[in-house]
This record gives structure tokens, sequence and C-alpha cells, in this order.
């Protein structure tokens, strides 16, 4: 009887290491099953690293943008004086601005501009929404547009603060109009050469603008007609076209009437 009871206490002992593997295989299949890790925050990011991926070969690499150091010159020194001459209308704009509806006076959304670079947009705030991503564009008779930001909007006005932007290196008094990010993504694979207007600093007016270009690209007729003049406007830069889009510009200010304006 002894000696059944040993050999069955050493078949016990004997028997008890064979359940450690199974632990250990039970621990593996947990870990298996373990979620992954989300993506980082930072590539949420992704709309904006599509603009500059859309740009043709080269574009983003340019040294300078059009019209080179001399056409920075002017744009120093006609915002700078501009800044000056306005700084009384600019002040009572902006005034009006807050007494008509609540929100800030000036409107800021980030733009697509000189090689694709993104940078912050100045605007007297028209609307009673302050978007900056998801942007949806403006329609006649929005019902988004405040009372005041329809007389900003048809004048002009609204682009005055515009003038800080190309003090800064922004922008230029003259070029391709800047877009919203979205809106840069989705024109750009309506018209593949659209992206050739990177190659200049945007504009606060262009060539685009003083050729009935204005308002809303609801459709793609209006973006590849736009898209047109600013590429024309990229290849074909001279001074002398400067100064005819300026003198256009000044007429549609004061003498004529944009109905594509809103």
């Amino acid at each position: 009887m002894q000696e059944k009871s040993k050999a069955s206490e050493e078949s016990a002992s004997a028997a008890a290491p064979v359940r450690a593997p199974m632990a250990r295989a039970n621990t593996s299949r947990l870990k298996a099953i373990t979620p992954p890790v989300p993506p980082a925050i930072a590539e949420a990011r992704q709309p904006v690293e599509v603009v500059r991926k859309t740009l043709e070969p080269g574009t983003a690499a340019l040294a300078s943008p059009v019209g080179g150091w001399s056409k920075r010159a002017f744009d120093i020194f006609a915002s700078s004086s501009a800044l000056i001459v306005l700084a009384p209308l600019l002040v009572a704009t902006a005034i009006a601005v807050k007494m008509d509806s609540p929100g800030d006076a000036i409107f800021q959304q980030e733009r697509g501009g000189f090689g694709g670079k993104t940078f912050r947009i100045f605007k007297f705030r028209t609307m009673s929404v302050m978007e900056n991503r998801g942007v949806v564009q403006a329609v006649h008779h929005d019902a988004r547009i405040t009372r005041l930001g329809a007389f900003l909007r048809r004048s002009s006005w609204d682009e005055l603060p515009q003038l800080l932007n190309v003090l800064k290196g922004d922008m230029s008094i003259i070029g391709p109009r800047p877009h919203a990010l979205e809106h840069d993504i989705h024109f750009h694979k309506v018209e593949l050469t659209y992206a050739e207007r990177f190659s200049a600093r945007p504009g606060v007016t262009g060539l685009a603008q003083v050729n009935g270009c204005r308002g809303p690209t609801e459709t793609v007729e209006k973006i590849k007609a736009r898209t047109k003049y600013d590429v024309e406007y990229v290849r074909n830069w001279t001074w002398w076209r400067e100064v005819e889009i300026v003198a256009a510009t000044v007429a549609l200010l004061f003498w004529k009437k944009d109905p594509g304006a809103l």
C-alpha cells in the first residue's frame, strides 16, 4: 500500500508542471487580440499635405515667386502707404462690423500661398459664421451674410485687411486670389494646371477678377475660367500687365458694376 501511495504522489507531482505551458498559451492569445494603438493626432492634418502634393514638380522648390524682388519692393511700398492713408477707414469699418453683428471684426482663415505653403488671411467679417474647415462657398442671397457684410462684399472693402498680408509677405497686391484649402484640393482635381497658380504669391486682386471671374466658383466652367486667367498671369507676367490690372481694378471699384460680386 505504501508503494502505491508513493507511486500516486510521484505521478501527481510529475503531472503538475504540464499546466504551466497552457497558462503561457492563454497569455499569448490575450496579447494577440490587444487592440492596436490609435494613429497619431498629427495625421489628422492630411488635407494640408494633399495641397502640397498636388503641385507640379519643381513648383514648391522655386527660389522666388513671380516678379522677384522688384514686385516685392512694390508690394511693400504700396501696402504700407495704403495702410497709412486708409487707417481711419479701416478703424471705422472694424467698429461698424462689431456693432452690426456679434463676433470678431477680423475674419482669419487658412489659405494656400506661394509654393503651396499655408498662411492665415485677414478679412473684415461679412458672415455670421467663422468657418476655417469644411468651408461652404458663399452664394447670392446667402443667409449667412450680415447686413453690413453685403455692402462690404459688393464694394470689396472686406479685402482691405489683406494689405497686412501683403506687408508680411504672404500675399501680393496682384496675383491669383487665394482659396480655402479644401477648395484648392477640389479645384486641382477639376483643372490639372491649377497648381501653376502657386508659382506666384496670391493677390488682393488679379487678372481673373478684372475679367469678371469673381464670386462663387460652384461650377466646373467657372473653376476652369478662373484658373485659365490665373495660369496666363503666371506664365506671361510683365510689369505692363501689372499696371493694366491695377487700372482695371480701380475702374471696377469706382466706376463699373461687377455682376459677379456678392
